[in-house]
């Protein structure tokens, strides 16, 4: 399928860049520009599974020219397809960044607008009840009618909200059965044609910009109205604090007029009262008038004084109902204020509906981000995986021994160390989980291995890393894993792990179960296996059984070792096959892991360790377990061979630190000596040069096949996270780079039958 032009460059077919569309026969010329001259290509699970799958074609098997032009081409068509996966995971981790960031900054806003809401929903709350309770007596009869006109506007926006919700609804189900469609749609179209899922993807990007403005404009919006909301929530708190005042005054002031007019008033009838008393005498003493005249000049002078009074009572009395008909309009003009003051409320009540509704909508928005950025996870994710099943066929292609790198948790008396921490892990998406820095002198070193474990990483983490390699055993390859470090820095923890613990078992215990695991599910189809082990230690550059029952030969340097009597000498040899095996070693049959487990507990306690400053029990020597597996297939007659060498070397120690002296020292020395010829050794293959010094000590001429050999080879770096060990880590990340860098030859699987000699130990 030839894809269209993309930003000026053609993407080819599928078949071009895996070498479909042509022969791989000795006349025909690979590309030798896969991968620079094809532009933007695209691939699948199904493309990728059918490049690791493919099978090179070759007329003839002795043609080695054309094998290596045919691997390299195959190497160049998985560089493409590696660096396409590295660039849809990149493009993939910013768009999830980019979906944690609006997420948060979603999230967080919504928090924000919960809290507003509340508070605000109580401040409103408690000054509607405080004016109700002030004004309830003022507003019996309006209330009524009012209760009755709201429950009649309620029930009819009761039934238009039902009506919009039956409304939205059928909306949303008539949206989400189209986008089923368009979904449906899209898929098929993104399985007809790649070019099409690219510019979906185009599109899918640019939507996601679109959310995440319309998200910022919506934000600000309602920010916005918020802050509008709480001006006008506080000029109504202020208008109202005012018209309560002025209300409390009004009828304190109505209440002493009121009081004053009914004095008044009871004073003027008693007033009259008594003028109309002073009437009738004043009409019974005319009669008597003659006799009364001076009396007549009293009652003169007492009336014209009772009417001056009475005058003044009356203009009094007209001043206090023009007071009162003050009052009355002033209650008025408040009642009025209270109204309007209430329909402010009630705006700001529809306005706080709106919002919610808003905040409702942002969360569908923030949900609906989560989904999507779970989708990207599981991309991530997914590409990953693909990128690690690629890099590990590159490098079984190119024959590299593989490097993971363990960190050590700190001890309780280096955590108390002031100074900063000397590891650290870059977080870049290219270095996560495989790249390593350490501070020297405050110059940092960048290292990237094929796996860093950080302190907190379990024993069950570390073995599923290397648990398909444990399985190539089974295949008929030949596996070694060895770990290489200082004193004190893991190397047995992480092969043997802790006594007594079963969930820190370390790699032998636990390879040697799915060995046995895998041994038994395959019987049904017709597979049966025979396993031997053998368990050897190189102490002072002298080779010593650990499974012997002879005591001259396993008990001539006790498990603290106090002297280096020799016992049994053996020698170490290879054949043209390029086996290797060691004269007169005990080799044991087992059919159980509980077998092989009493063995370890055996070679454990014959194993030569000792007490240095740097360690309580520092491992004297370097410890090798070897597993040989021979299988066969009754049903189809397919024999194969497999080794398993699980090697714990020695640790690497300075003698100023170690303060070894006597016995102590020569170990060191030899150790040492053993740890430098294998960085001979490293050296020499990385440089490719024509002479490799394998027997300039046991250790290395042992591990020959492993190092210069077709053997499937990893290597754990262990390292001390404390600042004392600095120097040594940092020579440690060195020679691992180093390792990681040798090309050792490409892993090949032995199908042959089974040798006449079934007691010897291969590695």
């Amino acid at each position: 399928m030839v894809g269209t032009p993309i930003n000026g460059r053609t993407r080819p077919a599928f078949g071009v860049v895996n070498g479909s569309g042509h022969d791989l026969g000795p006349s025909s010329t690979p590309p030798s520009n896969a991968g620079s001259d094809y532009g933007i290509i695209e691939f699948t699970r199904e493309d990728v599974e059918a490049l690791l799958n493919e099978k090179a074609k070759r007329k003839d098997r002795f043609n080695y020219k054309e094998r290596c032009e045919n691997m390299m081409d195959y190497i160049k068509r998985l560089k493409v397809c590696i660096r396409w996966f590295q660039d849809l995971e990149m493009s993939y981790s910013l768009e999830q960044e980019k979906l944690k960031s609006s997420f948060e900054l979603a999230q967080q806003k919504c928090v924000e607008i919960e809290l507003l809401l509340k508070i605000k929903e109580e401040e409103l709350n408690s000054i509607i009840v405080e004016m109700r309770r002030n004004c309830t007596s003022l507003q019996e009869k309006l209330v009524k009618e009012e209760s009755e006109k709201t429950a009649a506007t309620e029930s009819l926006v009761k039934e238009r909200e039902a009506r919009l919700n039956f409304e939205r609804s059928q909306n949303t189900l008539q949206e989400d059965l189209g986008r089923a469609q368009r979904e449906l749609q899209s898929a098929n179209q993104k399985i007809s044609s790649l070019n099409d899922m690219y510019k979906r993807l185009q599109d899918y990007i640019t939507s996601l910009q679109q959310y995440n403005g319309k998200l910022h404009s919506e934000l600000s919006t309602v920010e916005n109205e918020l802050k509008r909301v709480e001006k006008e929530k506080a000029t109504v708190v202020e208008n109202l604090t005012m018209l309560k005042g002025q209300l409390t005054l009004s009828m304190a002031s109505q209440e002493e007029a009121t009081k004053q007019k009914d004095a008044f008033a009871s004073e003027v009838t008693s007033l009259r009262i008594e003028l109309q008393q002073v009437r009738d005498d004043r009409d019974r003493q005319l009669f008597q008038a003659q006799n009364l005249t001076s009396e007549l000049e009293k009652s003169k002078d007492s009336t014209e004084k009772s009417c001056s009074e009475l005058n003044n009572l009356t203009t009094r009395t007209n001043e206090l109902e023009a007071k009162c008909a003050l009052q009355d309009e002033r209650i008025k003009v408040l009642q009025e204020q209270l109204t309007t003051a209430e329909e402010k409320l009630q705006v700001s009540d529809i306005s706080a509906s709106e919002t919610r509704t808003e905040f409702e909508g942002q969360r569908k928005l923030v949900l609906e981000l989560q989904r999507r950025l779970a989708d990207a996870e599981y991309k991530v994710i997914e590409g990953e995986k693909l990128r690690k099943e690629l890099h590990n066929t590159i490098l079984e292609l190119k024959g590299n021994i593989r490097v993971f790198c363990r960190v050590r948790p700190l001890l309780p008396d280096e955590a108390c160390s002031t100074e900063g921490k000397v590891i650290s892990y870059p977080t870049s998406m290219e270095a996560s989980g495989r790249g390593i820095e350490l501070t020297q002198s405050g110059q940092k070193h960048s290292f990237t291995f094929d796996k860093v474990f950080a302190p907190d990483a379990s024993q069950e983490e570390v073995f599923i890393e290397i648990s398909q390699l444990v399985q190539s055993a089974l295949d008929g390859y030949k596996v070694c894993i060895f770990a290489y470090g200082q004193t004190g820095s893991g190397k047995t923890y992480t092969m043997m792990g802790r006594p007594g613990h079963p969930e820190e078992k370390g790699l032998i215990p636990r390879s040697l179960e799915q060995i046995f695991q895998t041994k038994q599910s395959q019987q049904p189809q017709g597979w049966k296996y025979e396993m031997q082990v053998s368990m050897l230690e190189i102490y002072n550059e002298t080779i010593r059984d650990l499974l012997s029952t002879n005591k001259s030969s396993s008990d001539a340097t006790p498990t603290r070792v106090e002297n280096g009597t020799p016992g049994k000498q053996y020698t170490i040899k290879h054949d043209a096959n390029g086996n290797t095996h060691v004269s007169d070693l005990t080799v044991v049959d087992v059919q159980s892991v509980k077998e092989v487990a009493f063995l370890l507990n055996q070679a454990a306690n014959s194993r030569s360790v000792g007490k240095t400053q740097m360690n309580e029990q520092s491992s004297r020597s370097h410890f090798v377990f070897t597993l040989r597996i021979y299988g066969v297939n009754e049903s189809t007659d397919q024999q194969v061979q497999g080794i398993l060498n699980l090697i714990d070397l020695a640790g690497s120690e300075r003698l100023s630190r170690s303060g070894s002296t006597g016995d102590r020292l020569k170990e060191t020395q030899a150790i040492n000596k053993s740890l430098s010829s294998l960085s001979d050794v490293i050296f020499a293959l990385a440089k490719k040069e024509d002479h490799i010094p394998f027997r300039n000590s046991k250790l290395t001429y042992l591990l020959q096949p492993c190092l210069g050999g077709d053997s499937k080879t990893l290597m754990f770096v262990n390292i001390a996270p404390d600042n004392a060990s600095t120097g040594e880590s940092l020579c440690s990340l060195r020679f691992a780079s180093r390792v990681n860098a040798c090309e050792i030859g490409t892993p090949r699987r032995h199908t042959n039958g089974r040798p006449i000699e079934s007691r010897l130990t291969y590695f």
